[in-house]
């Protein structure tokens, strides 16, 4: 009550996401119950253009506001205090823990109230139970997140600028991006290393004596007992004459049932694979499509809807009550021979954090028939992709007849294998690309026994040669970096589109070629950074970071162990190579210093940073161009574009021309519309053409276009000629024109 006895105005609990689509969703859920907003991600991070981390005092981070994020904190903040309860419900994992605690933070939440709240899955039920257990922050969780984004800050802060300098512009390095990018390299020299080696494939088309049967195909195995292979085409030639000679006979029959297990629902890095392999998406592409799918899409007569659960999970482990929803689901709609007796559980993979289920479809009635069209071609793909073989994890084995076959043939030995499919199980609604490919080409053998005698159709020697590795896709990077403990599941599909974006790999189809700037970074970081750069080095830093998130280790501790040693090698690589000389620096006396940077040797003052003068060395050229400016002979440099003239009397004076045949005071073609006399034809840095006025610094006048001399009639700009020959006026709000005359007809022959 207030002073007034006027009831004071009660307001909904508020709930913070990240995702304005992932609000739109909860708060249709929850049918205006509560107040949902979205932070749109971090609200708080480290500083954009400085190292953010105090390397002397236990490498605490210094978080600043979020560019752009004023007027939402802002917006948050009064929110939260209207409030009568606050909950912060982001991503179930460590990104999503730090962005919570910076909320709770920013927002000046209590440090220790229950007002945590997570999901795996976004539907009513799941929302409704977290909101009934809330919790307080995980400081593991966000300790985690704070060692890997310091981690990744030091080594990226630190490292770029050393290839920029070394290399060349726009460069940049990243702890575990870099060692991605020397798996490319290291698979590029390999396959430029590779010498194939030569060898034969020998095969016989045989058939039952009375011929019942289609024929079938047997190839070479063994010779003597022993595997044989061919290497020359010698060899093959007289395999092929004794197989002629000689006669066939079968000397053994196995007959059997095989089985083909269910895979386990998808992982963040299988679903990249699958839809690489099967739809041709690249993993950024998927995961876009699956985190749409995750927050929730806008769907015509039904409103905002989630679809799957979280996308971002090294997990195969899928709830009790999602379990028993698909085996209600298979029983129903495929008959009781297609459940197994018992649940399928599946093991996750050594290192797998475990801390969320598999990716799955959230509500099974929503079939992938059922949403064809209320979602678009890639959205559709990717949900029918991850319901197919969530369904699929849970049906029976595949049953298969198979049959090896020996025959018997002199010496030699060859051999003979089918396979029919007696119970299609859980292929029936799901086949991954390998088993495709396997069952596409294999038919049942005929019904042979041992001792028969065989018919011959005919011998065939083929040449072959080995091949060299396959360069990686989208898809087995990504299983790579798995298999190699690189990198978790929230970062595989960033590493790869950085990879691109920085022009460090090119795809030829959908295989990843290394540009010629990987080889020099990927050299430079493994001679200078071993550690850096070494795969077991980087996997168990991953380790280190799973320890931090389950308690017990000092998050500090691991960048302490890390930094020391780190900064001492970036500290040789940035001096390898220099050479104190007998040059004393004209502007503090102290020697100068002989680098190698990216555009050659140049003298660095030994007294940096104190003193940061730095000169080129070597002799100079001298052109034959006055400077414009202050009329000294210009001097010849070297730039990022090329060469270039600059005035000897920098920084006095910074007057620069393009660098041209000769004199590169410009060729003269046209006239200045100012002062009347000749323009000169120049070339900007990066190649462009214009035209300016002889008479600069007098006068300045500047053209993209050949200027005539002449004024407009209609408002007095400069009128300028075309490439094409039209004459025009230069200002843009003048409709002035005179067409270019057409060119006579060419004489009839």
């Amino acid at each position: 009550m207030t002073d007034g006895n006027v009831l004071e105005r009660s307001y909904m609990d508020l709930i913070i996401v990240e995702s304005p689509s992932k609000a739109k969703t909860i708060s249709r859920y929850l049918k205006g119950k509560y107040q949902v907003d979205a932070s749109g991600g971090h609200i708080r991070d480290l500083p954009q253009k400085q190292l953010g981390v105090a390397t002397d005092k236990n490498y605490e981070p210094r978080y600043v506001t979020s560019p752009g994020k004023e007027a939402i904190i802002k917006r948050l903040t009064e929110e939260a205090r209207r409030a009568d309860k606050v909950y912060l419900a982001t991503d179930p994992d460590r990104e999503g823990e730090a962005i919570s605690w910076h909320l709770q933070t920013v927002l000046g939440l209590p440090e220790g109230g229950k007002n945590r709240i997570e999901f795996n899955e976004i539907s009513p039920k799941a929302v409704e139970k977290a909101l009934g257990n809330p919790r307080t922050i995980d400081y593991n969780l966000v300790d985690a997140q704070q060692a890997r984004r310091v981690l990744d800050r030091l080594v990226g802060y630190k490292l770029s600028p050393l290839l920029n300098d070394k290399i060349g512009n726009g460069l940049s390095a990243g702890r575990v991006q870099s060692v991605a990018l020397r798996l490319v390299v290291e698979r590029e020299r390999e396959i430029a290393a590779f010498k194939p080696e030569e060898y034969w494939t020998i095969t016989a088309m045989l058939q039952d004596g009375e011929k019942k049967y289609s024929p079938f195909k047997a190839a070479l195995e063994k010779h003597k007992g022993k595997k044989f292979k061919v290497s020359s085409k010698e060899q093959a030639d007289a395999v092929l004459a004794a197989l002629a000679a000689g006669g066939y006979s079968v000397a053994g029959v196995r007959r059997s049932v095989t089985k083909s297990h269910a895979p386990a629902p998808f992982t963040t890095s299988t679903l990249q694979q699958d839809a690489s392999n099967k739809l041709g998406m690249t993993a950024p592409e998927t995961m876009l499509m699956a985190q749409h799918l995750y927050e929730g899409i806008d769907v015509e007569g039904l409103g905002h809807i989630a679809f799957v659960t979280y996308i971002r999970t090294d997990s195969t482990r899928v709830s009790s009550d999602a379990q028993a929803a698909a085996r209600q689901f298979i029983e129903t709609n495929y008959g009781k021979e297609y459940l197994p007796e018992k649940p399928n559980f599946y093991a996750s993979k050594k290192g797998a954090q475990d801390a969320h289920e598999a990716i799955r479809p959230i509500d099974l009635s929503r079939t992938p028939d059922s949403v064809r069209k209320l979602l678009d071609k890639k959205h559709f793909n990717v949900y029918k992709l991850i319901y197919e073989r969530f369904i699929a994890s849970q049906m029976a084995e595949a049953l298969y007849d198979s049959m090896q076959v020996e025959i018997a043939n002199g010496d030699y030995m060859l051999k003979a294998s089918g396979k029919a499919l007696k119970f299609a199980g859980y292929t029936v609604i799901y086949a991954d690309s390998k088993q495709e490919d396997e069952d596409g080409g294999k038919g049942m053998l005929p019904p042979v026994e041992e001792g028969n005698a065989l018919l011959s159709l005919g011998e065939k020697g083929e040449q072959k040669f080995t091949k060299p590795p396959v360069r990686y896709t989208d898809a087995s990077l990504v299983k790579a970096m798995e298999d190699k403990g690189i990198g978790r599941p929230s970062t595989y599909a960033t590493i790869i589109s950085v990879l691109g974006k920085r022009k460090y790999v090119e795809k030829e189809g959908k295989y990843m070629k290394p540009t010629e700037v990987a080889y020099r970074i990927t050299d430079m970081l493994v001679k200078y950074f071993p550690d850096v750069m070494d795969v077991g080095f980087t996997a168990g830093m991953e380790t280190k970071l799973d320890a931090i998130e389950e308690g017990g280790k000092d998050w500090h501790a691991v960048i302490a162990d890390f930094y020391p040693p780190f900064e001492k090698q970036l500290r040789f690589a940035k001096t390898d190579g220099d050479e104190v000389t007998d040059v004393l620096c004209n502007k503090c006396g102290s020697p100068m210093v002989r680098k190698t940077g990216k555009y050659g040797t140049y003298l660095a003052c030994s007294n940096y940073p104190a003193c940061s003068n730095i000169v080129s060395e070597g002799k100079t050229e001298v052109s034959e161009t006055p400077c414009p400016k202050c009329g000294a002979m210009m001097v010849v440099k070297t730039g990022r574009y090329g060469k270039f003239l600059a005035c000897p009397n920098y920084p006095a004076c910074k007057s620069t021309l393009p660098y041209g045949e000769k004199e590169d005071a410009g060729q003269l073609a046209g006239r200045c519309p100012v002062c009347g006399k000749p323009t000169k034809k120049l070339r900007t840095k990066t190649g462009k053409t214009y035209y300016g006025c002889s008479g600069y610094p007098a006068c300045d006048f500047k053209s993209w276009d050949e200027p005539t001399g002449e004024k407009c009639p209609q408002c007095g700009g400069a009128l300028v000629k075309t490439a094409r020959g039209t004459v025009r006026c230069s200002n843009r709000d003048c409709s002035y024109r005179i067409k270019a005359p057409k060119a006579p007809p060419a004489p009839e022959a």
